[in-house]
């Protein structure tokens, strides 16, 4: 296969990019949305307000000396990059630094009484303990009377969307088949199904509401038979306000087995298939790393390698599979994603400028429709996409 041509890797230093608003904007929000949340101390409130300052007009300030993984992150790259502007070192890198940081700013690897505590915890319950949570868990006693492929393909599409599309379940049909989904801007799925067998190996996105149709795919797939494992892959600590961990899986799954229905049987299922090993959860160091996955150390990648497929979930993992850079939109993405460990499928509703896959019809189409309606496809989240190379 030929190699891919390269792309310029997308910074944070243009004003009035989605990057630039990103790391301007949206994440001194989060540093006071995160102060209100819970009661901090005044070390604590201190370190947060110092954070907000370094982020309007600072540099990124290295990890203290005692910090237990300053070594891991000055191989992926601390020394290189801190010191200099929040703008002017690669986004992906700036932006998985601010999380970091903002875990040290609120002590949560302590010592003290901050130590494991997460400072979304509060957002991430709220949205799991919602009204909307058991309406849309109710809607799946209505794919009871559906074939066995409009409830993989609702099961799929419910992973895809999360809650945005109420789980998925609510597909319209029209002559027996489900009619397609708005906004889906690729569609490879049918060579998706063909890949499940085996050991599946699912990189997980966000918790709460999105987490949960993750988990209600693979107890299909695993009470179907389609696959014979499942190893789900979360973040180590609280990463990116929503990422999931393995807390987070502990919340859903103890949602699940309360809830009525059929909820609660494939949360029995789930909670059976961790108990025999059937459903296991990996928080590897690296999934916090703001590194593309092609710099996988090698223990993962040959994790990786041994599953059937790897489904690769959510928006940040998208820019890990195929690289944070400014590619053309019809870059094939079977060539960005050829050094990627076996085979792989990406769902990801769109959130960031990156893309990749698309053949030159859509891509005219969509900016045609940007033009006369006003979005941005790319960033709006009202678009999606599945891709899979074999």
């Amino acid at each position: 296969m030929p190699e891919t041509p390269s792309a310029p890797v997308i910074l944070g230093d243009e004003p009035g990019s989605f990057p630039h608003s990103v790391l301007a904007e949206r994440h001194p929000a989060i540093i006071r949305q995160v102060r209100d949340a819970t009661p901090y101390g005044p070390a604590q409130l201190r370190a947060l307000d110092a954070l907000l300052a370094s982020c309007a007009e600072g540099v990124l300030e290295p990890l203290p000396a005692d910090a237990h993984d300053r070594d891991l992150w000055t191989a992926w790259g601390a020394d290189q990059y801190t010191g200099r502007s929040w703008f002017d070192v690669p986004w992906l890198w700036s932006e998985s630094y601010f999380y970091r940081q903002l875990l040290e700013a609120v002590g949560y690897f302590g010592p003290g009484p901050g130590k494991g505590v997460d400072p979304f915890g509060p957002l991430k319950r709220a949205e799991l303990d919602s009204p909307r949570t058991d309406e849309e868990l109710a809607a799946l006693d209505d794919l009871a009377g559906r074939s066995a492929e409009e409830q993989e393909a609702a099961l799929l599409h419910g992973s895809l969307w999360g809650n945005r599309a109420d789980l998925g379940f609510r597909l319209s049909a029209h002559d027996g088949t489900a009619e397609p989904v708005p906004g889906l801007v690729a569609d490879d799925s049918e060579s998706l199904w063909p890949l499940l067998r085996g050991t599946l190996s699912l990189i997980a996105d966000n918790a709460g509401r999105e987490l949960v149709p993750d988990l209600l795919l693979i107890a299909h797939l695993l009470r179907q038979g389609r696959i014979e494992r499942a190893v789900l892959h979360v973040k180590p600590y609280p990463y990116y306000v929503s990422d999931a961990t393995t807390a987070d899986v502990v919340d859903a799954l103890r949602r699940l087995t309360a809830a009525t229905g059929r909820a609660a049987a494939y949360g029995r299922t789930l909670w059976s298939a961790m108990g025999d090993g059937r459903l296991t959860v990996r928080a590897h160091p690296f999934s916090a790393a703001p590194l593309p996955f092609a710099d996988m150390p090698a223990d993962l990648r040959a994790e990786l390698s041994g599953a059937a497929l790897t489904v690769v979930k959510g928006d940040l993992n998208y820019r890990r599979l195929v690289g944070d850079r400014r590619w053309p939109p019809t870059t094939p993405f079977r060539d960005v994603t050829a050094g990627f460990p076996g085979p792989v499928a990406a769902l990801r509703t769109l959130k960031s400028d990156v893309i990749t896959g698309l053949d030159a019809a859509t891509e005219t189409a969509l900016v045609e429709a940007v033009e006369a309606e006003g979005q941005r496809w790319r960033t709006g989240g009202t678009h999606a996409l599945i891709q899979v190379r074999a």
